[in-house]
């Protein structure tokens, strides 16, 4: 007699058993840097095995950025061609920094890959800082080689660091030659790999610093994920990616970028300016099958309406991530694009937890809509209170996680890193939220941050530089609703009086020195002085309270 259908097993019980002992993505505990935690039985030790193992893509496509197509050999080829030029060149070897300093293109990911092949530090620098920012960022980061395009050289000033052009010098370098290999060097898996920068509530800018471990592990969170929809009848098949997020955010680069090479994946490179219908013709033409999109790019989607005229069948998937989104925003998004309804799902992380750290799936997110999902697999989420103590189901806490996605902490910032990161390898987040049956609710994401279309935008960082300016007396940045960004940015300003500045006088003096995204839209200019708490303190939730609903 014929074995007889198996019935459809959930999601989590398929999880469970791929990750049993013995199993293929058996998860044992082990110790990482000292605390003990759960990981992946069955690893890579560094981001290099992934180069070498890709040589077995072959001719299938990896890199897909304009004219420029690179398949997985090619690219293969080129990683070691530039990774022997950095090194005879420059110099660079084991622990040096290399930034990398320009908007996404297949150079800056060329350039990311030879860089870690080395044993060397990729720093992944905000192509939309200001020229001071920038200075920071080299100050702070100590580069032995900075990679920068056109644009973000002319802001670079004189720097004692040699700097080479990525449109131009890295196609040179990665000329390939007959025979040549990927150079050899030891690389440990808590050795650093990456630095991203991420906005601190002190104004200034920190990198957290993540291991190849760090970035392994995303690569098997996501391995596992396709397991487990492969088992539910969902298998991965020929899959090409729109990347179209900057490749300096852990979405772009950890989550796509890297992941694709070790999968043989295609990457679909969107360049320049987010415009919906050069998007919606990328996907098009290069019949793109899943895109991880922030709810900025999906408002504009949403706002272009018909999509009649665009041939969008290749699309399978879509997932919205990096900022806060509405049901409503959810369920308007399901109606437009059918696709959505079956493939939407969303996830939580930060910076400084390298991929997601829990993930909802379309089922979750019907049964329940609030929800940012479970905890991803080797990852654990704890709700604390004040004094760092586990709270109950249902009841609101700071968000803490540990595992190995968590970052080796913040680069040449030890008090920083020890204000986050505990001995048995816990990190607080800054995040409120609650726990429901193993499913995670966000109430607020840190205390004061702003997410406006994605980028995080601390108040202090905006406050500190209103605060040069010298007709101001003090301010507030506060963030407010809006439909498209999410969050818009609100500066009440105290002058000494009404006619010494104006808007556009403040708003230019701002956008001279930090990235024109964190400009305020929306300015109040007042002779009165800000609420403040017996401690001088002031009272934010006041000026919320206050002023968000009358700035103009």
């Amino acid at each position: 007699m014929p074995d007889q259908p198996l019935a459809p097993s959930s999601r989590a019980e398929i999880m469970a058993r791929l990750t049993a002992p013995g199993a293929a993505f058996e998860i044992r505990r082990e110790l990482v840097n000292g605390a003990s935690m759960p990981v992946f039985r069955h690893r890579k030790q560094a981001l290099r095995e992934f180069l070498v193992q890709s040589a077995d893509y072959g001719d299938a496509e990896y890199l897909v950025c304009g004219e420029t197509r690179l398949t997985f050999t090619e690219h293969l080829d080129r990683v070691a061609a530039l990774s022997h030029a950095l090194r005879t060149d420059f110099g660079i070897g084991k622990g040096d920094r290399v930034a990398i300093l320009a908007a996404n293109s297949a150079e800056w990911i060329l350039t990311f890959w030879a860089t870690t092949a080395l044993g060397a530090i990729a720093v992944g620098m905000n192509s939309l800082w200001s020229a001071r920012e920038i200075a920071y960022g080299v100050e702070h980061s100590t580069p032995k080689l900075i990679v920068a395009d056109a644009p973000r050289r002319a802001l670079l000033g004189a720097v004692d660091t040699p700097v080479v052009s990525i449109e131009a010098d890295i196609a040179l370098m990665s000329v390939p030659a007959t025979g040549m290999s990927l150079p050899a060097g030891g690389i440990d898996e808590d050795d650093p790999a990456v630095i991203l920068y991420t906005s601190g509530t002190t104004g200034r800018p920190k990198g957290a610093l993540h291991s190849h471990r760090n970035m392994v592990a995303a690569v098997e969170f996501h391995r596992l994920n396709d397991a487990v929809a492969a088992e539910m009848g969902s298998a991965p098949g020929n899959r090409r990616f729109l990347l179209a997020t900057p490749l300096f955010h852990i979405a772009a680069l950890h989550n796509l970028a890297v992941v694709r090479l070790a999968f043989g994946d295609t990457a679909v490179i969107n360049t320049g300016k987010f415009d919906i219908d050069r998007v919606l013709r990328l996907i098009e033409t290069e019949h793109v099958t899943n895109w991880g999109a922030v709810p900025t790019m999906l408002h504009r989607l949403m706002e272009h309406g018909d999509l009649s005229g665009y041939d969008l069948s290749s699309l399978l998937t879509i997932s919205v991530s990096s900022a806060p989104s509405s049901e409503s925003f959810k369920q308007r998004l399901r109606q437009l694009l059918p696709v959505a309804g079956r493939s939407l799902g969303t996830s939580y992380g930060l910076t400084e937890s390298s991929s997601a750290a829990t993930l909802a799936t379309a089922a979750d997110l019907r049964e329940r809509p609030d929800t940012v999902g479970t905890p991803a697999p080797t990852m654990s989420v704890e709700i604390r209170d004040e004094y760092r103590r586990p709270v109950p189901d249902g009841i609101e806490g700071e968000i803490f996680l540990r595992g190995p996605l968590v970052m080796l902490g913040y680069w040449n910032n030890p008090d920083a890193t020890a204000e986050v990161i505990d001995q048995l390898g816990w990190m607080r987040t800054g995040d409120l939220g609650t726990l429901d049956g193993g499913y995670l609710r966000i109430s607020s994401r840190r205390s004061d941050l702003i997410l406006r279309g994605g980028e995080n935008i601390y108040p202090a960082e905006v406050e500190n530089v209103l605060s040069e300016h010298p007709a101001v007396r003090e301010c507030a940045v506060i963030g407010v609703p809006h439909a498209e960004l999410g969050e818009e940015v609100v500066a009440i300003v105290v002058t000494a009086g009404t006619g010494g500045v104006t808007a556009a006088e403040l708003s230019a003096f701002v956008g001279e020195r930090i990235a024109r995204y964190k400009v305020p839209s929306k300015w109040e200019i007042t002779t009165d002085m800000l609420p403040r708490n017996a401690t001088g303190k002031v009272k934010r939730h006041l000026v919320i309270q206050t002023h968000a609903g009358e700035v103009s």
